[in-house]
């Protein structure tokens, strides 16, 4: 499965963005059975999760992000979005798009922000947020 991002760019303080991740591949086990999530990493810090979603439509969201982001997927075009509105500063980072199949799903196990449940990993799409 390959994962590629988009939607990217630079914007002001309070704007929004929508970033997609389109899958190549045999990409049937992951929407239908497995998880997806999407992660950012900041010069010099961490990558951190911010939203993740499973093949039942579960959520998770950092506290962060929670009511400003919004995950989901599109399950007959294999796509994957993050909307993101009332965006900020601090979120300016590069965002990848991520996908995994162990059991049981992270997102009900509490761990679907962490990267370790994660298998397969975009090259990652650009935000940044100006003041």
């Amino acid at each position: 499965v390959q994962l590629v991002e988009s939607g990217g760019g630079s914007v002001q303080f309070g704007g929004s963005l929508r970033l997609s991740c389109a899958a190549f591949g045999y990409t049937y086990s992951i929407y239908y059975m497995g998880y997806m999530g999407w992660f950012r990493q900041a010069p010099g810090k961490e990558r951190e999760g911010v939203a993740c979603i499973d093949a039942d439509g579960r959520t998770s969201y950092a506290d962060s992000v929670k009511g400003r982001y919004t995950i989901s997927q599109d399950n007959a075009k294999n796509a994957l979005y993050l909307q993101m509105n009332s965006l900020k500063p601090e979120d300016t980072a590069m965002y990848y798009c991520a996908a995994g199949l162990s059991r049981p799903s992270p997102v009900v196990g509490g761990n679907c922000l962490s990267t370790g449940p994660y298998t397969h990993w975009g090259q990652g799409t650009q935000v940044t947020v100006s003041s």
